[in-house]
């Protein structure tokens, strides 16, 4: 793997997601099995194709890692909001599609809802891609430090200090005491 480049993992991964794309595209979302076949095909899609740049050198070659930071600050918002209005766009009328539907107009956000439903297959895809960027390498691991267990020796003056430098030990001596 290390042989390949950034450029050829991500068009490796370009055509996989291309691939989920298209068999997503090909589902009928109009019914509650096929929406959230379409909806996981495109969040995966959207994960594949950040996890291209973990996997092709975007980062450090380490071991990967979650970074909470980017899970709870970026991923979880972007998460809510776009199940929101996935699960608002629900075909059919099960308790997910009432609730949520109950709750955008209890909240006054049912404009924003409705004009976002057209967007659905962009916000999965969209929720797949930042979930993938929550993920990074710890880096290679660095070489130990060798450290002496001798305090480092001074090398002792041949000569006697001349009058600049004792003058400059004197201020040294001065400002430090």
């Amino acid at each position: 793997m290390r042989r390949l480049t950034r450029a050829w993992v991500t068009l490796i991964a370009a055509g996989i997601a291309g691939c989920a794309i298209w068999i997503a595209s090909r589902l009928d979302d109009r019914h509650q099995g096929g929406y959230w076949a379409t909806v996981g095909l495109l969040a995966g899609a959207g994960l594949v194709m950040a996890l291209s740049q973990l996997a092709g050198g975007w980062t450090k070659w380490g071991r990967p890692r979650i970074s909470s930071s980017v899970l709870l600050i970026a991923f979880v918002p972007v998460a809510v909001v776009s199940l929101w209005v996935i699960l608002a766009g629900e075909p059919g009328n099960e308790w997910f599609h009432r609730h949520v539907s109950a709750w955008t107009g209890d909240i006054h956000v049912r404009t924003f809802v409705t004009d976002m439903l057209v967007y659905v297959p962009v916000l999965a895809f969209g929720t797949g891609l930042v979930f993938g960027f929550s993920f990074d390498t710890s880096g290679p691991r660095p070489a130990p430090v060798e450290r002496s267990d001798q305090p480092e020796a001074r090398a002792e003056p041949d000569a006697e200090p001349t009058e600049a430098s004792r003058t400059e030990q004197e201020r040294e001596t001065t400002q430090v005491g």
